[in-house]
């Protein structure tokens, strides 16, 4: 067992059921979330913090999981007027552009920390069932030194290199996400109108060559013609828009953009990403 103590900062959709699998793994955690309620449940077995610099002084590894750029900026400012940071250890699995982690890394570093940049593939199934891959960027030590707690989150580890190497490894596997969610949609929206059931056009899908695990993990939504956010439309458009902003301009990189934006402006934002199939039926 790790005598570490460690802390987790962000317990949303995803984060929850990763702290959740430390929590059961047994480690000394300690949580923090802006929205009190959602850190309920972890007051049985470990320790909920009133504040970020309260969880930070007690913790010797910390991760975090945010939404986007301002909030990983913003709770990372107020780490570092929190506490000493020396020899502490901080593990970022946000989705954040490679920039603002940087600033992030650098800033932590002038006060002795180590940090990594670990974001996920996966949405929240896997995050429960502690089968997340990681793409990690950050210093061999530091890795090292993270990977008991992150094999509790996830099936794979995948050291990429220097900070900065997991989240572009994360905005190009996003990138071809939302081509594969949004020519899963067409394709299905082209049987419909050829008169296939969509039962039968999926079991197809995922018997071929076509299939994968993230047509598998749609096609209860497609079918039942209900969204619920496993993985929001909205942070699908901002992974492309990250991507865009990292240098990805092919030929798909603007119909991408252009189809995404248009279905968050037009009332799909909050829906699962496979949710743009609504979007593209009005159009």
């Amino acid at each position: 067992m790790q005598t570490e103590k460690t802390g987790f900062i962000g317990l949303g959709n995803m984060g929850h059921p990763m702290a959740k699998n430390l929590e059961a793994a047994g480690f000394p955690l300690f949580v923090y979330n802006r929205t009190k309620e959602k850190a309920d449940d972890f007051r049985e077995r470990s320790t909920v913090c009133n504040s970020i610099s309260e969880l930070v002084a007690q913790c010797d590894v910390i991760f975090t999981m945010l939404t986007n750029d301002e909030a990983a900026e913003q709770v990372y400012r107020e780490i570092r007027s929190s506490a000493e940071l020396s020899g502490k250890l901080f593990v970022d699995m946000s989705t954040i552009s490679p920039s603002a982690s940087g600033r992030i890394c650098e800033a932590l570093r002038d006060q002795g920390a180590g940090f990594l940049d670990a974001p996920v593939a996966g949405s929240t199934q896997p995050a429960t069932e502690g089968t997340l891959l990681f793409m990690v960027g950050g210093e061999d030590a530091s890795v090292q030194r993270a990977r008991p707690y992150l094999q509790k989150m996830g099936k794979l580890i995948k050291h990429l290199g220097a900070n900065g190497k997991g989240l572009s490894a994360k905005l190009a596997i996003n990138y071809f996400l939302s081509a594969l969610y949004q020519g899963l949609a067409e394709t299905v929206l082209f049987a419909d109108q050829l008169g296939i059931a969509r039962e039968d056009m999926l079991e197809l899908i995922n018997n071929s060559a076509a299939g994968s695990g993230a047509t598998k993990v749609k096609t209860p939504l497609l079918i039942q013609g209900s969204y619920p956010p496993a993985f929001a439309l909205e942070l699908m458009l901002k992974d492309i828009l990250l991507a865009k902003d990292a240098g990805a301009d092919f030929p798909l990189s603007s119909v991408l953009m252009e189809t995404y934006t248009n279905a968050a402006q037009k009332g799909a934002a909050k829906d699962d990403v496979i949710g743009i199939i609504n979007f593209l039926k009005q159009e």
